[in-house]
């Protein structure tokens, strides 16, 4: 196989637009060709494609916007609505960000987005690649947006060999030096679909892709095995028991994360602190919102976080005063109802196995 054909950056960028003329994907949050883009739209959809898909997101980016048209109608909701709204897109310190994020460009700036990369990242949940991709396509400013379509994009392109993490420095740099003056915005995400659509992470459609004559993995036949990935280590397993306490009118006990931290102002049942170690029931039952005869359901429900996988243990008992409104903000709340509340996929498990295993303990 010949190598590559070297080509400018410039080249290379007025190739690409004019494959993207003709190949864009049609999205709800982007706009058409000739109209300039909103960057309320722009900053939501960024934020919410973070760890998530694009199939998953056009639902909840219509939704917001149904609920939430303006920065300024986003900024005067509750935390709690946004936080329900979020619901099923998981990493809800987005949506604190993100909430927070409109109420200080609502109180600061009059509901208008900085324009420089700079000032984009003094922004609460705004990092280097949400403040690049708000500066270029909202604003059309030459910045270089670096997501994982893009990383592997210019892996290949260039044939880096060093793995991924390490790899992420010299892969800016590299996209860095083919950003381009003109067009900057279509650029960017001329650069993400292609990724998205042509440059996959297997079985690369190379035949379609614009850049193909001056790839150097295409060249060397290494481009499917690009970017190099160190192997990621085994998640650690946690463990936690989880309380299902009941009244007897069936309302169930629920209760608020802090704030800040893991699935923080999410609704939860209440639960242990969640530990390398099982627990037995005696010992977790001093942790339980009251003094009771806790039963444990027969198997532990398991859930995976980015960095973890946890197992909890359900326990279920009968509260001994009806008229207890627990501490901190707890909530007595009937099951028909739990669909009110912010709900993160871990409790949703937790409940939908408790409902399944009918909890009612006896009157033992």
């Amino acid at each position: 196989m010949t190598g590559p054909t070297p080509e400018s950056p410039a080249r290379l960028a007025a190739a690409l637009l004019d494959w993207y003329d003709r190949h864009r994907r049609h999205l709800p949050w982007r706009a058409p060709p000739g109209t300039r883009p909103d960057p309320y739209r722009v900053w939501l959809s960024e934020i919410m494609l973070q760890q998530t898909t694009v199939p998953v997101v056009a639902g909840y980016f219509q939704r917001f916007l149904e609920r939430w048209p303006t920065l300024e109608a986003l900024a005067a909701a509750e935390l709690d609505e946004v936080l329900h709204a979020w619901q099923g897109l998981g990493y809800y310190a987005r949506a604190r960000n993100l909430h927070a994020c409109a109420r200080r460009l609502a109180a600061d700036r009059g509901g208008q987005f900085p324009t420089e990369e700079k000032e984009l990242r003094a922004l609460p949940g705004i990092g280097r690649y949400t403040a690049a991709a708000i500066a270029a396509i909202a604003h059309d400013r030459p910045a270089t947006v670096v997501d994982g379509n893009v990383e592997r994009v210019i892996a290949r392109l260039r044939a880096v060999e060093t793995p991924l993490p390490a790899a992420k420095p010299l892969l800016y740099r590299l996209a860095a030096e083919l950003t381009p003056e003109r067009r900057p915005g279509d650029y960017a995400q001329a650069l993400m679909d292609l990724g998205a659509g042509v440059c996959t992470p297997r079985k690369p459609g190379c035949h379609a892709c614009p850049w193909q004559g001056a790839c150097e993995g295409y060249a060397k036949g290494t481009a499917g095995s690009l970017p190099r990935r160190v192997p990621k280590r085994p998640r650690p397993l946690r463990h936690g028991v989880a309380f299902w306490l009941m009244r007897e009118d069936g309302a169930v006990l629920l209760r608020r994360r802090p704030e800040k931290g893991l699935l923080g102002g999410m609704i939860e049942l209440p639960s242990t602190p969640w530990r390398a170690e099982p627990w037995e029931l005696a010992e977790a039952s001093a942790h339980a919102p009251e003094a009771l005869p806790w039963q444990a359901l027969p198997e532990p429900v398991r859930h995976g976080f980015t960095h973890f996988e946890i197992e909890l243990l359900v326990a279920v008992a009968e509260s001994a005063d009806s008229s207890c409104a627990g501490e901190n903000g707890d909530i007595w709340c009937p099951p028909a109802r739990f669909s009110e509340h912010a709900l993160p996929t871990l409790t949703r498990k937790l409940v939908r196995y408790a409902a399944r295993h009918k909890p009612r303990p006896s009157a033992a």
